[in-house]
């Protein structure tokens, strides 16, 4: 028969581990009524006598710690570092059986600890006087025999020695103060010593006894009532376990979303009621989210797996907006080009688009000593393969230096065609081939040779994300197309969520996804009618298009890791064989033209998009860095960072060398910068990692 004894809520909750609930309590001491809405996590709470409680999650918050002296109360945080020591009893105990059994079981500090006897003890012809301290080392359990514990006895002017004694011996033992330490973690899990008395490790925050009290928070639901409760466990009301008593008793199930998918599918379609709405805070700016209140009904038609993308619009607008869209979306997409601000970024494009075409959007002026050619707006280029190049400069040490390089090749320039006689066309038309370092920054626009068209799941089978797109056609099937209406849209990672497909109850028609995973609710399934007659569903429209915040993006930004290594820094050189760079008459020619509009970089870890169709794409490795053994450059801390554009100039490393603020760097380098040069390899920016990322953010999926 169950045990119906009455206990405090604290002291049942205490008790209750959570791998044994549910449990159902019965409130038998009178009424508890908590006025205000506020003080009890948003819901008022009233418990009158007979009432049934359904505690369905326990969760430790916080340890009550009471000086009995004085009634003084204060709390700690669970995970509070500080130690505690036990007080000992002043009661004494009448057999050493008794201490043994209010030790605290199950702890692997239990032994030894010390008590003293204020009697004699005799064994047969050992006498024990009065007064002796005794540490318990091991309990000695012979088959046959009484129960023993081994104690090591230490006399104030006689030789220590250790004894046998049996555990029904009887006496009036005093415990001692033990050299054991615990945490609050470890008191709270015990319930032997949650019964003790403790002081603080350190005397000076409090020296006199306390009796710790855990204080949980309570999930339970009624049978009279539809919402979750949540209160503490520290309501001064007596209950009862009536567990085995109300078996048959039905309570609304609440259950989350992702319990929800756990659900057969013959459970679907069902109609469900709210009992917890979402957070305030939510990462979603849809039209049904505001309806998502308590006491709503839903039709869950069915759950399952839903291909999507995070798209996001121009950081250029008033406000970027971000969006989840399906992959059934039928609107057809066309490539905007991408843009390059580095050598190192093509060379990772060209992994992915062999025959990659470039435009030049920025002059550079050649650097002949760092391998750095001239490159003029508007010049186009045709990326071949990477390779090593001889840098005509020697290294710190005198040597020549080889690095990665890209072979590429120059392109005629159509502004000068109808200048040039048959001969000079001839001439240009043998394409001229140039190295660029890796090393090199640089600004480059795609070359598109087509006009084509993609739907949304074809465009993972040719290309890697982050894509840049424009929306040419809009989807037919929705009655506002929210893409349809920007210049520019960046694709900015893929991913597969477990959905529920759902609507509301007057327009069971119009169905939403709801991604389990990012949004957090409680509803329970009720048995109410579908809104739609026997047997005839009708047929449902799905939104293909979610609005998201901006903390929806940042923490799927945050999902992702990425492993790629850095792009090579520029080589270490002789500075003393530096050379002022020369003037290229034909950046000059050119320098009036406009330079491309710069895109937005936004990073964020993605999934790869062709995973979720047919294809598979890897990301491809960073080339090896420069042969030099002698010279391995100091570790780079990754930051944020913006460089400062410039209109023309002379062609420059990538922006991971600094040039200026360089001070606290050169220690790192143990090289003393030549002041009179206009740049300084020998001194690296933190920004090494940053440039590696915009490079693969461009081009790649992580």
């Amino acid at each position: 028969m169950a045990d119906t004894t009455a206990l405090p809520l604290q002291q049942l909750i205490a008790s209750l581990d959570s791998a044994c609930l549910p449990k159902i309590l019965q409130v038998c001491s009178g009424v508890y009524f908590q006025g205000s809405i506020y003080e009890i996590s948003g819901s008022e709470v009233c418990f009158s006598t007979g009432d049934l409680i359904k505690v369905i999650d326990i969760e430790l918050q916080s340890v009550s710690c009471e000086d009995i002296s004085t009634d003084e109360k204060f709390e700690l945080p669970i995970n509070h570092k500080g130690l505690f020591k036990v007080v000992p009893e002043e009661m004494p105990y009448s057999t050493i059986e008794e201490m043994v059994i209010l030790r605290p079981v199950g702890l692997d500090s239990c032994l030894p600890f010390t008590f003293t006897n204020h009697s004699s003890m005799t064994f047969g012809n050992f006498t024990l006087g009065t007064g002796k301290v005794f540490t318990m080392i091991s309990i000695e359990q012979t088959e046959g025999e009484e129960n023993k514990v081994r104690c090591h006895v230490q006399g104030q002017q006689e030789t220590s020695a250790e004894v046998c004694i049996p555990l029904s011996s009887r006496g009036e033992f005093y415990e001692c103060e033990s050299k054991e330490c615990f945490t609050l973690q470890e008191i709270m899990s015990s319930p032997f010593l949650r019964s003790r008395r403790f002081r603080f490790l350190n005397a000076t925050k409090y020296e006199r006894p306390l009796v710790l009290t855990p204080t949980y928070q309570v999930r339970a639901i009624m049978n009279l009532r539809k919402n979750v409760l949540k209160f503490p466990s520290s309501l001064e009301v007596d209950v009862v376990d009536v567990t085995e008593l109300c078996k048959d008793v039905e309570f609304m199930t609440p259950l989350s979303l992702t319990e929800v998918l756990s659900q057969p599918d013959k459970s679907f379609p069902t109609v469900v009621e709210i009992l917890e709405k979402p957070e305030v805070h939510s990462l979603f700016k849809c039209s049904w989210l505001p309806e998502l209140n308590q006491n709503e009904h839903l039709v869950f038609h069915r759950k399952g797996t839903s291909a999507m993308v995070l798209i996001s619009s121009l950081k250029s607008r008033k406000t970027q907006q971000f969006f989840l869209v399906s992959q059934q979306y039928g609107g057809r997409f066309r490539r905007r080009p991408r843009e390059f601000s580095s050598v190192y970024e093509l060379y990772v494009a060209l992994m992915q688009t062999p025959g990659l075409r470039v435009s030049v959007t920025r002059n550079c002026d050649e650097v002949e000593e760092e391998g750095l050619p001239t490159l003029s707006v508007g010049e186009q280029l045709e990326v071949v393969r990477c390779e090593r190049m001889e840098l005509p400069c020697g290294g710190s040490d005198g040597q020549k230096q080889s690095v990665e390089a890209l072979l590429c090749q120059r392109l005629q320039d159509p502004d000068d065609e109808d200048d040039d006689d048959d001969e000079d066309v001839k001439q240009a038309n043998e394409r001229e081939d140039i190295l660029l370092p890796l090393y090199m920054q640089a600004h480059f626009v795609e070359v598109l040779g087509d006009n084509k068209k993609y739907k949304l799941k074809d465009l993972g089978k040719e290309y890697s994300l982050p894509l840049d797109v424009k929306v040419v056609s809009r989807d037919t099937e929705l009655e506002n197309d929210p893409l349809s209406g920007f210049a520019c849209l960046r694709i900015e990672g893929a991913m597969l969520e477990p959905v529920i497909q759902a609507s509301f109850l007057h327009r069971p028609d119009h169905c939403f996804e709801i991604p389990t995973q990012w949004l957090s609710m409680s509803v329970s399934f009720t048995k109410d009618p579908l809104p739609w007659p026997r047997g005839q569903p009708p047929t449902l429209q799905v939104d293909k298009v979610t609005e998201v915040t901006d903390s929806f993006f940042y923490e799927f930004q945050k999902q992702g890791n990425s492993d790629a290594a850095p792009p090579p820094r520029p080589p270490k050189r002789n500075l003393s064989s530096s050379k002022p760079p020369k003037k290229s008459s034909k950046a000059s020619k050119k320098s009036s033209k406009a330079d491309k509009s710069k895109h937005h970089t936004n990073k964020a870890p993605t999934t790869e998009f062709a995973d979720l169709t047919l294809n598979s794409k890897r990301r491809p490795p960073a080339p090896p860095p420069p042969a030099i053994s002698d010279d391995v450059p100091p570790p780079i801390v990754p930051r944020k960072h913006s460089t400062a554009e410039v209109a023309t100039g002379k062609a420059l490393p990538n922006t991971y060398v600094k040039m200026e603020e360089s001070a606290k760097n050169v220690s790192q380098c143990e090289v003393v910068a030549d002041v009179d040069s206009d740049h300084d390899y020998e001194i690296v920016d933190d920004t090494l990692a940053a440039l590696m990322k915009t490079a693969q953010e461009n081009i790649l999926f992580y």
